[in-house]
């Protein structure tokens, strides 16, 4: 059964609601500890890249430059869990595995360029205070963020501008309350990140502090029922220098065309590449379910930055737009085809791909659950 906090998350796109589905459909595993269930999946993509060269905008390093043009293993995850219960000094944790090439863009790579990273690993505890007080203690995924590091669980293939600047992981504790069905709030404290889990800054004070907000929309509230809001701040830096300061918020939002849902996104970033830099990123998503298993997406984004946030060295302006189709053929089996272009708007060189103003792109995501 899902946690309240879980299912808010969900609903405004902080986490994936296919991610939490795909725990519901994990498997037992025989050991001492029966209530472990095992996942995970394999992702795969080809991509073809319009035009010369292969220069991207910052994204994700799933669609990376040395990614286009050509098929791509993008990892392999396992996934071992005993998720908490509905007991009042409920235990549980979660062990999630990368293998893969995408696993070195995650802070739990085992090492620069590594096949290998950790992406969760904590211990999992519920203290019977009030409603009930959620904590997790170990490595973490970030509280900020429409979209996530698992491809499925995203509504694209391809992320989000925003997506390139927030933080993929922490080292810490985070404690999360529901105090309403409505209301929801987390905070946590975690490792300034340098380089690695566990690894430190020198300063020896250096923390990161985060937290966060839900609000979800009551079922008096008619066809916005479900509606949810959310709001989330993460203080901390990548060295000693630098302070590095992420503001999120979101929403997800119904409509009374049951098929269809919107989202919208704003990030902020300040201080990611050098004291002063920053950037700002708006995100649109709009998705249909054209039939029980045709699924349409479409995201349009538009964000600004200094200091080479986005690109690069140069200070540009960019707009986004990203047209996912998503059909379910086969069980367990997300099989989706994309068109990406991204379109220099601004800035400091007028066409930052190989020469060109516009980076076009199609791929196929074929990605087995299990």
């Amino acid at each position: 059964m899902m946690n309240k906090w879980t299912v808010a998350l969900a609903a405004t796109g902080v986490v994936g609601l296919a991610s939490a589905v795909l725990a519901e459909e994990s498997h037992p595993v025989n050991t001492l500890l029966p209530a472990t269930t095992l996942s995970g999946y394999v992702d795969t993509s080809a991509i073809w890249n319009f035009g010369t060269g292969a220069a991207q905008a910052n994204r994700f390093i799933n669609t990376g430059a040395n990614r286009q043009d050509g098929f791509n293993l993008n990892v392999v995850k396992l996934q071992l869990e005993k998720p908490l219960d509905e007991g009042t000094w409920s235990a549980g944790y979660k062990a999630e595995l990368w293998a893969g090439p995408d696993a070195a863009g995650l802070p739990g790579s085992t090492g620069v360029g590594s096949n290998l990273a950790i992406k969760q690993a904590y211990v999992a505890l519920r203290a019977p205070v009030g409603n009930g007080i959620d904590i997790k203690i170990g490595q973490f995924d970030p509280i900020i963020g429409y979209e996530v590091a698992d491809s499925y669980a995203n509504p694209n293939f391809s992320r989000s501008f925003g997506f390139a600047y927030e933080p993929l992981g922490h080292t810490g504790v985070l404690a999360t309350y529901q105090f309403t069905e409505v209301f929801g709030l987390a905070a946590g404290v975690a490792n300034t990140y340098a380089g690695a889990i566990n690894a430190k800054v020198a300063t020896e004070s250096r923390k990161t502090f985060m937290s966060g907000i839900t609000v979800k929309a009551p079922e008096s509230w008619g066809f916005l029922a479900g509606s949810s809001l959310y709001a989330g701040v993460i203080d901390g830096g990548n060295d000693v220098v630098k302070d590095t300061i992420n503001l999120y918020s979101g929403a997800s939002i119904a409509t009374p065309i049951k098929a269809l849902s919107l989202g919208v996104a704003y990030d902020y970033v300040a201080n990611l590449t050098a004291n002063g830099s920053y950037a700002n990123a708006y995100a649109v998503y709009a998705s249909y379910q054209i039939t029980e298993k045709l699924k349409g997406n479409l995201r349009g984004e538009y964000a600004n930055n200094s200091g080479g946030v986005l690109y690069g060295a140069n200070d540009e302006k960019i707009t986004g737009l990203t047209a996912t189709i998503d059909y379910s053929l086969w069980a367990n089996v997300v099989t989706r085809a994309e068109f990406r272009w991204d379109h220099v708007a601004g800035g400091s060189v007028a066409a930052p791909f190989n020469g060109q103003k516009n980076d076009l792109s199609v791929a196929v995501n074929v990605i087995y659950k299990f």
